[in-house]
């Protein structure tokens, strides 16, 4: 059988994609590969589960339309779908008077990004988040929280109502590129199909080179490291803080997320994980080490970063360390109120400058779409990302 669409990786992204291609043909035949045993078991299911609002993203970038589209269309999904969601908001908090003008700069990049941004008072905040301590803030209505692994799992119960099949534990080993299709070999037999789209996550790139696309980019995991707060203490944490970001270094900094479990994360930091898939300190593969270590483009971000990334470090092993940072922003917490909670891997695409891709990168091909970058807010902005990726498709060849 030759299929009309195989998608690589089970994830929100590869599932979205699924889901978009069965609605807009619903004739076509689909497959969707995944080398795990489960769906979503990786960047969609240990990600903090934030509906995010897009107002950290160049305006007229890809994130910011995507996240902002996305975050509407995502809400209406789960409003359809029955599935548990809360737009609970979040404050972004200026702890220091050197992080005013940070801040302003932000409310004007939210402006810009059409957003419903807030100013907030010192007294307004304390309504907001009684225990927090900050000089300035502002609040950003449309963020949320939802279990992106639920938003996943009915992305493919869509596929599968229409028709469309997914082949677990089927890990792809090399792709052959024909005049009218692609075949996939796998460690479960070969498939054949006439389009194919990658979403392999933290190992996109190594799928796009099997499929010998050349690229500019490699993908460099960075473990995201969360503790939670004890249940007698998360009356401390309202809804979603967070700081203002550095804007010399690429993540967010630690920052309070509620669960829809009831769960609050604080975290993460960001470290270099010495494993693609390595939730623990301890996780070491040669192949992904050597890659990452000798590629010319993380050893200048290293250089480049490396006060903040020995910092981010030192947090990763000290706790005292981290309550530090937690404190600036809720004295009350301390470091007996913290337990450790599961760990996330970040797929971030690095040029070979050193430039981490701050955009979502799609690169299209005659037969394939690749999806190269889909970091954070990729989870919010699922649904119109597959709508992307569909019609990058159909520009490209006649469906």
């Amino acid at each position: 059988m030759v299929y009309d669409y195989a998608i690589i990786g089970g994830g929100i992204i590869g599932l979205s994609v699924g889901m978009e291609v069965s609605k807009r043909h619903p004739d076509a035949s689909i497959l969707v590969i995944e080398k795990e045993a489960e769906i979503s078991l990786h960047q969609t299911g240990r990600n903090s589960g934030v509906i995010h609002s897009g107002i950290y993203y160049k305006p007229g970038s890809l994130k910011a339309e995507l996240a902002r589209k996305g975050n509407l269309q995502l809400v209406e999904f789960c409003k359809e779908h029955g599935i548990s969601h809360d737009i609970c908001g979040k404050v972004i908090v200026a702890t220091s008077e050197g992080e005013l003008p940070l801040l302003e700069d932000l409310y004007t990049r939210g402006l810009q990004n059409q957003l419903a941004v807030e100013k907030t008072s010192v007294e307004e905040l304390g309504r907001i988040e009684p225990h927090v301590k900050g000089i300035s803030a502002i609040r950003v209505p449309s963020t949320g929280i939802v279990n992106y692994r639920e938003v996943a799992q009915v992305f493919a119960d869509l596929i599968q109502q229409n028709g469309g099949e997914l082949a677990l534990n089927t890990e792809v080993q090399d792709i052959i590129t024909e005049q009218e299709s692609v075949e996939l070999r796998t460690n479960k037999g070969t498939f054949r199909s006439r389009y194919l789209i990658n979403c392999a996550g933290l190992f996109s790139d190594r799928i796009t080179q099997m499929a010998n696309i050349k690229t500019d980019m490699k993908i460099i995991p960075f473990r995201g490291e969360y503790y939670e707060l004890k249940p007698e203490k998360r009356h401390l944490v309202k809804h979603l803080i967070y700081p203002v970001p550095n804007p010399d270094f690429p993540f967010l900094g630690v920052h309070f997320t509620r669960m829809m479990d009831g769960r609050i994360l604080i975290g993460p930091n960001a470290v270099p994980s010495f494993k693609r898939e390595g939730y623990k300190k301890t996780d070491f593969h040669f192949k992904d080490f050597i890659e990452a270590a000798t590629y010319p483009g993380f050893l200048k971000v290293a250089r480049g970063n490396l006060s903040e990334g020995l910092k981010e470090i030192y947090r990763s092993y000290s706790k005292k360390s981290f309550i530090k940072d937690v404190q600036r922003f809720i004295p009350d917490i301390g470091e007996d109120d913290i337990r450790p909670a599961k760990s996330g891997v970040r797929a971030q695409a690095l040029d070979q400058e050193g430039n981490l891709l701050d955009d979502f990168a799609i690169i299209r091909d005659k037969r394939a779409v690749h999806v190269c970058n889909a970091p954070s807010p990729a989870a919010t902005a699922s649904i119109e990302i597959g709508k992307e990726i569909v019609s990058y498709l159909e520009k490209s060849v006649s469906v």
